[in-house]
């Protein structure tokens, strides 16, 4: 039984770009170009009348950037296509932004297409693409952009989680894959990941990458990858 391709729609005010990650992509028996957009704004258009799985998105573009256009794609909710932000260097601090406006994750343009092609199917399937080791890069360079001195009020969910899940929770903040953090607590990977889970549920949040973005602006951890005293 063949599974039906993974939709995907690149958006990306440079056409020669769009059209090299369209040939990588056009390449792969699991994959189909369905849309395209020059904008955010356009992208919202189109995705009136198309039908995505997952939506390629560069950040600075003309009318409407990629994070506005992620924060509105992903107030959809549930039903609405996941987005992977497509990120220069010197643009991370739109990927933070991307990731806060619900992105389930974010690469970089001059990623290997073997790479891309993993992250895509990785999204698709409710998986976020930000590795452990880059989410502590990505935070540690962050962490002048996050509030100072005084962190936002604690999400009034994380008191309904267990002293293991809340463990658990700092862990992934910290960058830990679900394979270290096993380590770490002397569990198997299976109960980490039923873990996060729960963690995800109680908590509202999409993925593990939420699960960062949250802890670092409650306070719960500090810059640097610490729990907070």
């Amino acid at each position: 039984m063949q599974q039906t391709p993974i939709r995907v729609m690149l958006v990306d005010d440079q056409a020669l770009l769009r059209t090299g990650f369209r040939m990588v992509l056009a390449a792969q028996p699991d994959m189909e170009v369905v849309a395209e957009a020059g904008d955010g704004a356009e992208a919202l258009e189109v995705l009136r009348a198309t039908s995505v799985d997952v939506v390629l998105m560069d950040v600075r573009m003309p009318r409407l950037d990629g994070v506005e256009a992620t924060r509105r794609i992903c107030a959809a909710g549930a039903d609405a296509p996941k987005v992977l932000i497509l990120t220069t260097f010197d643009l991370d601090e739109y990927a933070f932004s991307g990731l806060k406006a619900g992105a389930s994750g974010f690469m970089l343009k001059d990623v290997p297409p073997g790479d891309l092609l993993n992250a895509i199917r990785a999204v698709h399937s409710g998986d976020a693409v930000v590795a452990p080791s880059t989410t502590r890069r990505l935070l540690d360079r962050f962490s002048p952009m996050l509030p100072s001195g005084t962190a936002e009020p604690e999400h009034k969910e994380v008191g309904r989680l267990t002293e293991r899940e809340r463990e658990v929770l700092l862990l992934v903040a910290q960058g830990l894959s679900n394979g270290e953090i096993a380590g770490r607590l002397f569990v198997s990977e299976a109960t980490v990941k039923t873990h996060v889970g729960r963690i995800l549920t109680k908590l509202g949040l999409r993925d593990r990458v939420q699960v960062v973005v949250l802890a670092y602006e409650t306070g719960l951890v500090r810059a640097g990858g610490g729990a907070a005293g």
